[in-house]
């Protein structure tokens, strides 16, 4: 089994000054995953899978959780408490491509917590020679909607599904690695060192 890449282990500061913890997804999360699946509320299905959740088989858990970190890579993120709060994935669709998809839990929502979490795939990403990132949602997600206006993508939508790409490039604002937080809020500045 490949492990998890060190240096992704972070301290989020979210603009409503919750804090979550983010890590690598593991084999482990798969209990966990395929619960906050089958529990998930139907928007929050809808968003993610563009309709009705899969059916969470034992098949499924392991394609979620069993990663490469090179050409498949995801992240989780923890409120304070414990429980998994979201999960970030991208996942190879080409040689320099990926398709990256984000569901965040109702009430971590507009806070930050997806656009740092797109950041950090992106800079993995860029780390393992990619240059694009692409998303198939619901052409009425508007908080999607939004997080590609904020990495500056482009979107087609056609019969209510919308497809976007999003050039990965480096960013001068971008930290290489964990940053101090410095203006909850502003791009980029999510990023604290565990203690």
């Amino acid at each position: 089994m490949t492990q998890p890449p060190p240096g992704f282990d972070r301290t989020l500061l979210l603009r409503d000054g919750r804090r979550v913890w983010v890590r690598p997804l593991t084999p482990q999360d798969a209990p966990e995953l395929g619960e906050a699946i089958r529990t998930a509320d139907p928007e929050t299905l809808r968003r993610r899978f563009c309709g009705s959740a899969p059916r969470v088989t034992p098949q499924l858990l392991q394609r979620l959780t069993v990663l490469d970190y090179e050409r498949r890579f995801a992240l989780v993120a923890r409120s304070v408490e414990g429980p998994g709060v979201a999960v970030a994935r991208y996942e190879a669709t080409g040689k320099r491509m990926a398709e990256v998809a984000i569901a965040v839990a109702p009430e971590w929502r507009r806070v930050g917590l997806a656009s740092a979490l797109l950041h950090m795939l992106g800079l993995a990403a860029l780390e393992r020679g990619f240059e694009r990132f692409t998303a198939v949602y619901s052409a009425d997600n508007r908080p999607v909607a939004e997080l590609l206006d904020y990495a500056r993508g482009r979107r087609v939508i056609a019969e209510g599904v919308a497809e976007a790409e999003v050039q990965l490039r480096d960013h001068p604002e971008a930290p290489l690695g964990p940053a101090p937080v410095r203006e909850p809020g502003r791009a980029f500045s999510f990023f604290q060192r565990n203690p």
